[in-house]
């Protein structure tokens, strides 16, 4: 994987909805303009740092935005607009992904197994830069190049948690 940055029609799109978002008290955590099929969809992800995005939230912020991109028209092909929360599993793919999330729990997923035959890990975000990622697993800091990452993700979870819940134990 690489750290992405935002293409001419994200920075512009992220450009016009940070303030709208600012004024709701949420985050703009990412913004993509992604062709899927025939069809070109413009996703911004929103974030509040003190409880979960919800829909009231996505609405207070498309109805001004659909307004301002109506009327400034910056995207010359058709699009659908979504807009919606990044998700507890949010996927870390910019700079600022990585240094907002530096010390949140963090799900890495390799293209190819590692010397011990894994092909995830599981630990503390200790850092990443444009080549390596850092994560500690326990007392163990691991360090990996960026191009052998799948994915990155949040894993704000307790795993074990959910096994009990999926097999409908309780405490």
């Amino acid at each position: 994987m690489k750290i992405k940055k935002f293409g001419n029609t994200e920075s512009r799109v992220y450009e016009m909805v940070q303030p709208i978002a600012e004024e709701q008290g949420l985050i703009v955590w990412d913004v993509r303009f992604e062709k899927e099929g025939a069809m070109w969809y413009l996703r911004v992800f929103l974030d509040h740092m003190d409880r979960p995005v919800n829909i009231t939230d996505c609405e207070k912020v498309t109805r001004p935005l659909n307004k301002l991109l109506d009327e400034t028209d910056p995207i010359a092909q058709t699009y659908t607009l979504e807009v919606g929360s990044a998700g507890l599993e949010r996927e870390l793919i910019r700079e600022t992904h990585f240094d907002a999330c530096e010390g949140s729990k963090v799900r890495v997923r390799c293209i190819r197994p590692l010397e011990t035959g894994e092909r995830e890990i599981v630990g503390m975000l200790c850092g990443c830069d444009r080549e390596n990622i850092t994560v500690s697993v326990g007392e163990q800091e691991i360090t990996l190049p960026l191009s052998q990452a799948a994915f990155v993700r949040l894993a704000d979870f307790d795993e074990e948690e959910v096994s009990r819940a999926e097999r409908g134990e309780t405490e």
